[in-house]
């Protein structure tokens, strides 16, 4: 008998804007690994990393997952074969692929993670820690898919999601998908502890991505079986099968540190607390810019019209002080370098005062203008006054949270059923059917 070790394993980078997947290759790698006698010790991990990397494709996911084996070198190269075999090579995938054994991820794995969730990381970076922890690693081509490898290896979740992710048929790969409407809206009305599978406001299914991935759907929420059960409801084309993952989808995480307003680094994603410095200006397009200050630093800040929070935005005046949260767009010959705003908290409200003609004490009517620098006058009595009153104006939007509605969020952002939920339950069971294949 060999002893067991527990061997994590981590990928990405499989994938093109063309086609492929990397949950799918974990799919296809876990229906054969089933077959190997490994023990799966938790759920297979999506994580999702920095929004704002340009060349991601799609939800810059990682893949990783943990089992318990006698044979680690076997699951390692079949792991190599997978991952050399299913990648988008022709369509410019670099995946690679980090294996680490034992049953305890350090902490520095997990800054490494952290790292990647908010800000770029370089390949140059990736493989120096490879290096330095004796890390076995694979990749192809320029190597950026080892920062995802390391990086889901080394997530460390405070608060989680699940996501149920069925898969096409072969066959069906590249075709329209055929998911009935009614059904997902219905299953999302049943299943409160499900989200963002369809937008009422647009009716508009949110579950099903448009892409030539193996993708059939994805249902999210807050514990395994909940998905399970949900998926019953959906009516679609036939699936290959399922797998479910642990995921830091919808927890917002990418925005909890607070960006450094001194060394603004584009692609950096963060939020930014200050006061509302210039109001805000509808742009063609329907889009919304203002500027935020803090310490003595003014931050650009756009807010788009597909958010739904337009008109929130506008509503800001000078003084307010608010928390901005988002990622940071490099700077252009047209466009200064800006905060693209994924949600913003209106925490203090400033008063919001006008200038009108005053009133007539005597007659209780509004003065009328002698002219440009001569005062005002009333025309009944004759008195008079030299200036303008001031007039406090009703504010049309009130303190607390602003997030753009769900046909626009990002996979990581916070959707408003989870706002205060903080998920740490993870019981794992290889009683309940978290992957499935409906060929065998």
């Amino acid at each position: 008998m060999h002893k067991e070790t527990v061997l994590s394993i981590g990928f990405d980078d499989t994938d093109s804007p063309k086609g492929m997947c990397t949950t799918y290759l974990a799919y296809r790698l876990i229906e054969s690994l089933r077959k190997e006698n490994v023990k799966f010790v938790d759920y297979p991990r999506l994580v999702r990393f920095n929004p704002n990397i340009p060349w991601k494709t799609r939800g810059n996911g990682a893949v990783s997952f943990t089992v318990k084996t006698s044979r680690p070198q076997r699951i390692k190269a079949k792991v190599i074969r997978f991952v050399s075999k299913f990648s988008d090579l022709k369509n410019g995938a670099n995946p690679g692929v980090v294996f680490y054994e034992s049953e305890k991820v350090p902490d520095d794995f997990t800054q490494f993670s952290r790292d990647a969730l908010w800000s770029l990381v370089s390949r140059k970076r990736a493989r120096e820690f490879i290096r330095k922890n004796g890390l076995e690693s694979f990749h192809i081509g320029n190597g950026q898919g080892l920062v995802g490898a390391l990086g889901a290896i080394g997530y460390r979740f405070e608060d989680h999601t699940y996501e149920l992710l069925s898969y096409r048929k072969r066959k069906r790969f590249g075709t329209k998908r055929q998911v009935d409407p009614t059904s997902v809206k219905r299953m999302q009305e049943r299943f409160d502890k499900t989200f963002n599978s369809y937008d009422t406001k647009k009716e508009k299914v949110l579950l099903a991505p448009r892409g030539p991935d193996p993708v059939l759907y994805g249902v999210r929420g807050e514990d395994v079986r909940t998905l399970i059960d949900a998926s019953t409801m959906i009516r679609s084309e036939d699936p290959a099968g399922y797998l479910v993952f642990k995921s830091n989808q919808g927890t917002g995480d990418h925005l909890q540190n607070e960006l450094d307003v001194l060394a603004l680094k584009p692609y950096s994603s963060g939020r930014i607390t200050g006061v509302v410095s210039k109001e805000p200006k509808m742009h063609k397009g329907g889009h919304v810019m203002f500027c935020i200050t803090k310490d003595c630093v003014e931050i650009n800040c756009a807010v788009y019209r597909p958010t739904g929070i337009t008109r929130n935005a506008m509503e800001l005046v000078v003084g307010d002080r608010i928390q901005v949260g988002g990622g940071i767009r490099r700077a252009s010959k047209t466009h200064p370098r800006t905060l693209n705003v994924e949600f913003f908290k209106v925490l203090k409200l400033q008063k919001k005062q006008i200038l009108v003609n005053p009133t007539c004490e005597k007659c209780d009517k509004k003065m009328k203008s002698k002219g440009r620098g001569q005062g005002f006058e009333c025309a009944r009595c004759g008195c008079k006054r030299t200036s303008k009153s001031v007039q406090y104006v009703k504010r049309n939007i009130r303190k607390g949270l602003y997030i753009p509605q769900s046909s626009a969020h990002r996979h990581l952002t916070r959707p408003q059923k989870r706002i205060g939920i903080v998920n740490t339950d993870s019981n794992f069971s290889e009683r309940v059917r978290w992957f499935s294949s409906y060929k065998n």
